[in-house]
């Protein structure tokens, strides 16, 4: 599978998205309009390991929610990332059994040398 979940809206999504200029065989999910299912954050957590790893600890909910202060459990991200696409760390790309998480350029990078 290669699928690549993202906000449209956002700026850092669509320029990593448009530097990468991904084939016709990559799935783009708009997380925001099609929200994620409990079934495709079940199969991200298997590739990646945790919930925590796909959590967004930048997103303006996670302050305003003062998260950050409370000891939350993996159930805990998982329920927060269904609950509001903005605890998704984004972009997520899966390609086939590997996953990318986030903008980072070590990501970013990582991905470029594995799509090469």
């Amino acid at each position: 599978m290669k699928k690549v979940y993202y906000l449209k809206t956002c700026n850092t999504c669509t320029r990593i998205l448009k530097d990468l200029n991904l084939s016709e065989n990559f799935i783009l999910q708009d997380i925001k309009s099609e929200p994620i299912t409990v079934k495709q954050i079940e199969e991200m957590k298997a590739l990646s390991g945790s919930y925590e790893a796909l959590f967004s600890k930048r997103a303006k909910l996670y302050k305003e929610m003062d998260l950050k202060n409370q000891d939350l459990s993996e159930r805990d991200y998982k329920n927060y990332i269904l609950e509001h696409y903005t605890f998704l760390s984004r972009p997520v790309i899966v390609l086939e059994d590997k996953i990318f998480i986030g903008s980072s350029k070590k990501v970013i990078e990582a991905l470029k040398t594995v799509m090469s």
